[in-house]
């Protein structure tokens, strides 16, 4: 018995110490598990976003182009993933899915066990929860910080998440090989179809991939992914997901492979990608790396059609032995939507965007504007003014200029306004310019929307100050579209990789110019195409009169080193430049002749399945035939009589004389205003004498 009592005293006292030392351990295990909860708590929900490509999409919804990093990322919704796949998936990399809390006890205990078996790691137990933790930890460092935040992200994501979510992020996240992250991507890249429309054999291929790309690729050996394949489609009928049936033809089915994704950077229309991109910066607010990895969805103003048709003009037109470069863009002038845009001839030599980033000197397309204010100030399409050969004398000790016309060519004698603007005399234009006074262009260019630079001095009204050639196209669109403030206009929406709206473009259409006004300018700027304007010279649109076939108003422009064509039908402008980048002169004629041969191809491709429409005149216009020599009213004996619009209370009253004869006599002929007949002083040459 007293042998017994001391035995019997140590065990208790040992039982006692296991017991206390047992419930130290538990109590601090409780504290951790406990603290390691409030921490998960507090931390809240982690975020499910990752790198993932930025798509760009055209007008009617293709995508034109994607951020490349040389990784292909895409988030797709669960429900735009076929079934198949997510079954799949589930079956074969975690058939405890639904049931578990982010760990599969059971599975990690027969990993350990087999792993001890083999005395090596043979299997792995990671749920589809730790993987996607891994994922969005994006790191691949092995050690025990990593493995626990792994753990934590995982407890993080069971908290707040439901198991379609975390599903759905682990199958957008995955790597399928190949550059090739998430489903979408690997279904592009693989089948080129839509994660959606996978059949059961393609999604049973891609399901087996990632346990390892480099080993299960078809690419790298069809073998082993076929015997793969096979493995996942007896697990998921074993599971009753698809029958034996289904699991044998799926094994049969013929797998067409693509090995290359359809969409790749910025292959149509690199300029207006740039642009684009320039403009989420800008306009939108987005930093680089937003714009490159965060999954946005931007979609663009771009008409695929029309890019591809100013491509194939550019490339027809200008010869492959010439430096000349070119900038064009495309506008609907309802909106200021930029519908097609060229930087450059070849954007694999040179990014550099003629179109929005060059400032070249416009030449006379800066007339319009000027004709605008002018109108504005009291002139009219029939307003005279003499041209000939000038020299303008200033003072303040400025020097002397003077202007020329092409070739030194002079009417030496009155011409009207409509008539100065269609054979682009710069001497009207200059003694116009300098009536209104130096500041009155700078300010009107403002309204029409040019934000470059200008110079304020005589020559302007012939176009020395550079401007990008989108400015200018808005400029003329605001003419097409009777006076309406726009701006060039690249992106229509921006959404996340949620699909939530972060940019929308609203922008008002303010009335800026007078409608009438602008309808007598457009009316004015049809000129260029109008032989009856023919005088000292032809209209400016001599050349390319035969290949039109609907209503145009436009204006060309040419300075010693730039070549230009702005017009516009009522459904479209376009505008080009041409030109050598280091500025040297155009000297060849051919050469000089680019611009409109481009922009006419251009229009009469981009418009011919359109309806051909007409400028409606406004209700405040009138319009009368007047003879374009001198812009009075037509009798029946004039040679030429062009109809041409005025606003109301502006019209000439006095009929032509030059071309009388016999016939006014006739009792229905015209009669003209006697005192109208009698010859007096201009009222411009009352006011300022050159």
């Amino acid at each position: 018995m007293e042998v017994v009592r001391p035995r019997l005293k140590r065990t208790i006292k040992y039982v006692r110490a296991f017991l206390f030392i047992g419930g130290f351990f538990t109590v601090l295990f409780m504290l951790f598990l406990a603290g390691m909860l409030i921490y998960v708590k507090i931390q809240g929900p982690p975020p499910l976003s990752v790198q993932q490509s930025s798509l760009m999409y055209a007008n009617d919804g293709t995508i034109i182009g994607e951020s490349n990093n040389g990784q292909k990322r895409y988030w797709v919704d669960l429900d735009e993933i076929s079934p198949y796949l997510t079954e799949a998936t589930v079956a074969i990399e975690d058939r405890n899915f639904y049931e578990h809390h982010g760990f599969d006890y059971k599975r990690i205990a027969g990993a350990l066990l087999a792993d001890a078996k083999a005395m090596a790691k043979v299997e792995g137990a990671s749920t589809i929860s730790q993987q996607y933790a891994k994922n969005l930890y994006l790191t691949r460092d092995k050690t025990w910080t990593r493995k626990i935040s792994e753990a934590l992200y995982t407890i993080r994501l069971e908290w707040n998440y439901s198991k379609n979510q975390i599903l759905e992020g682990y199958l957008n996240t995955i790597y399928y090989g190949h550059g090739a992250y998430g489903v979408e991507a690997a279904s592009r890249y693989y089948f080129n179809k839509e994660a959606k429309d996978l059949s059961l054999g393609e999604a049973a291929m891609l399901a087996g991939i990632p346990k390892g790309p480099g080993i299960y690729s078809p690419f790298v050996s069809y073998e082993r992914a076929k015997k793969r394949q096979k493995t996942i489609l007896l697990e998921m009928a074993s599971q009753h997901l698809i029958s034996e049936k289904q699991a044998q033809s799926a094994m049969g089915e013929k797998l067409v492979f693509t090995g290359k994704f359809p969409i790749q950077h910025a292959e149509i229309a690199p300029y207006f990608y740039d642009a684009v991109k320039q403009e989420l910066k800008n306009k939108v607010g987005l930093d680089e790396r937003t714009i490159e990895f965060g999954g946005l969805r931007i979609y663009t103003t771009l008409d695929i059609k029309q890019q591809k048709i100013a491509e194939e003009v550019v490339k027809e037109t200008v010869s492959d032995q010439s430096d000349i470069q070119v900038g064009f863009a495309a506008m609907n002038p309802k909106n200021g939507y930029v519908t097609a845009l060229i930087g450059g001839r070849d954007y694999g030599k040179s990014s550099y965007n003629r179109a929005v980033q060059a400032l070249r000197q416009p030449g006379s397309t800066m007339k319009p504007i000027l004709y605008y204010a002018a109108l504005e100030k009291g002139f009219t399409p029939s307003t005279t003014m003499r041209s000939e050969m000038t020299t303008f004398h200033f003072d303040e000790k400025r020097p002397d200029y003077t202007p020329h016309n092409f070739n030194n060519n002079y009417a030496n004698s009155e011409i009207t306004l409509a008539q100065a603007l269609a054979l682009s005399d710069n001497v009207v234009a200059v003694k116009t310019h300098l009536f209104l006074g130096i500041d009155t262009l700078v300010n009107e260019a403002r309204q029409f929307g040019l934000t470059s630079k200008l110079a304020r001095v005589p020559s302007l009204a012939l176009g020395t100050s550079g401007v990008h050639v989108t400015e200018m196209v808005n400029a003329y669109s605001m003419i097409a579209n009777g006076g309406k403030k726009i701006e060039p206009t690249f992106i229509t929406k921006v959404e996340d990789y949620e699909g939530n709206v972060i940019y929308e473009n609203d922008s008002a259409h303010d009335q800026v110019l007078d409608r009438d006004t602008d309808f007598v300018l457009t009316h004015m700027m049809e000129g260029m195409f109008d032989p009856k304007l023919n005088g000292y010279a032809s209209v400016t649109g001599t050349t390319i009169l035969n290949k039109i076939t609907r209503p145009y108003a436009g204006k060309s422009g040419t300075t010693d080193s730039d070549s230009w064509m702005i017009g516009f039908a009522p459904q479209l402008t376009a505008g080009v430049w041409t030109g050598y980048d280091n500025g040297k002169p155009i000297t060849l004629t051919a050469d000089k002749l680019y611009a409109k041969n481009i922009w006419i191809r251009f229009m009469e491709s981009a418009l011919k399945d359109e309806p051909i429409k007409a400028f409606k005149p406004t209700k405040g216009v009138v319009g009368v035939k007047v003879d374009p020599e001198n812009g009075k009213l037509a009798t029946e004996d004039c040679p030429r009589a062009r109809l041409t619009y005025f606003k109301a209370g502006t019209e000439p009253t006095e009929y032509c004389q030059l071309h009388l004869s016999h016939q006014i006599e006739k009792s229905d002929a015209p009669q003209p205003d006697k005192k109208a007949l009698e010859k007096e002083e201009p009222w411009y040459k009352k006011i300022f004498h050159w």
